[in-house]
């Protein structure tokens, strides 16, 4: 005789479909775009890292553009510095004149 268990009465299939309808929506949702939580926030992580950057870089841009000296060698590490910041902007996407 057969042991009473939970779902004893039940037929032998119907645990594989419930995981195959778990695996569809999972399939449609990462299809429709959504994204697991610990990826959103990883993704705004990085996203709050790059923007920290861009600040203190326009911060370091406007700084050495406030600076004024008359010293050639100084004017020229200057010059050397603007250059540097500004590629490094350009590399995050952000356009420093435009800013």
């Amino acid at each position: 005789m057969r042991e009473n268990t939970y779902h004893g009465d039940m037929s032998r299939g119907w645990e594989s479909k419930n995981v195959e309808e778990q695996v569809l929506e999972k399939q449609s949702e990462s299809a429709s775009g959504k994204r697991n939580p610990e990826i959103k926030r990883k993704i705004a992580a990085a996203s709050a890292v790059v923007e920290r950057e861009k600040q203190s870089l326009m911060l370091q841009r406007e700084r050495i553009l406030s600076e004024r000296t008359a010293s050639p060698h100084r004017r020229a590490a200057l010059t050397a510095a603007l250059a540097d910041v500004e590629l490094k902007l350009e590399s995050l996407g952000c356009s420093p004149v435009a800013v």
